[in-house]
């Protein structure tokens, strides 16, 4: 599956489940029928402000969720059912290490929801461990070759976590890090697991501070003559301006064709709505206005984009 530069993407992600259940909920694995159907309900809600945004503007075609079959299969198939764009994520939550989350029956479940995407999230560092990269490599190829056979679109969702090393060479600043050496890292990331054989259709990218960082990654993904891979902005739970100012910068590279904001959509409204701060309809609403937001600011900035080209093109 592919996705022509002109056609958007504006993901709805909550497929969170370990630092969900700890962080949002405090349960402690495993959870009994009574706390998974209570973090099955706030995955409904979350799913209530999804539709809210579609009805209040959201473009249908270009509007997608991505959650997990433990606590979101029913969402799923609804999702699916009323033809809207999903994914599905495979990786086991909580790990270090990219595993499967149902081993070597990862085909039959994604099979089974027939998603628009299968979705991996993988930390890979390439000045990292080496033996943890490799492993991990072998399990996406699987994955990647999986995908290509059966005509699923493959999301791959890339952190580049600090290594100690290059934390201490930075005095520890992340915020450095961030800036001067990640979108480096990020680009020899890419290229060593294409190499390997992995073929993403859409890579997730960490929201980026320089837009020549964000050329950079597009350049990166599509090398080679990948012509239709296409890049989405993650939200890596940061604040409000964070998010805005990630999603305005990508906004204005083509191949980057939207974005992927999760915790800062709904963590606040379903924590509300925990605390009985917000009935269910208003943390729903909550919800909805926050992917509003980005879906505004992504498109003033593709529009301010497309507004320049086009200015330039006439001169």
């Amino acid at each position: 599956m592919t996705s022509g530069d002109d056609q958007a993407l504006y993901l709805l992600p909550f497929d969170h489940r370990h630092s969900y259940i700890t962080g949002m909920f405090q349960f402690t694995p495993p959870l009994s029928a009574q706390q998974h159907a209570q973090v099955c309900e706030s995955k409904q809600i979350i799913y209530e402000g999804f539709q809210l945004a579609v009805e209040a503007g959201v473009p249908r075609e270009a509007a997608g969720i991505l959650v997990d079959e433990a606590f979101g299969s029913a969402v799923l198939r609804e999702a699916h059912r009323r033809g809207f764009i999903t994914a599905l994520s495979t990786e086991s939550s909580g790990s270090e290490e990219f595993n499967f989350e149902y081993g070597d029956d990862f085909a039959r479940h994604i099979d089974a929801f027939a998603p628009t995407f299968a979705k991996a999230l993988v930390r890979y560092n390439p000045e990292g461990d080496h033996a943890l990269n490799l492993r991990q490599t072998a399990r996406l190829k699987l994955l990647s070759d999986f995908c290509r056979a059966s005509g699923r679109g493959f999301m791959f969702e890339l952190l580049v976590p600090a290594t100690a090393q290059q934390l201490a060479a930075l005095q520890g600043d992340r915020a450095a890090y961030d800036l001067t050496l990640r979108p480096k890292l990020m680009v020899d990331a890419i290229h060593a697991l294409q190499d390997a054989g992995i073929a993403p259709d859409l890579w997730k990218i960490e929201g980026l501070a320089e837009r020549a960082d964000c050329v950079r990654m597009v350049e990166a993904v599509r090398r080679g003559g990948r012509t239709s891979v296409n890049c989405i902005v993650l939200g890596r739970g940061a604040d409000v301006a964070s998010v805005r100012s990630w999603l305005a910068t990508a906004a204005s590279v083509p191949g980057f064709i939207g974005f992927a904001v999760g915790r800062t959509s709904f963590w606040d409204a379903i924590a509300a709505y925990r605390a009985q701060r917000l009935t269910r309809v208003a943390a729903a609403k909550q919800i909805a206005g926050r992917l509003l937001e980005w879906v505004d600011v992504f498109e003033r900035g593709r529009l301010a984009r497309e507004t320049s080209a086009g200015a330039a093109g006439a001169s």
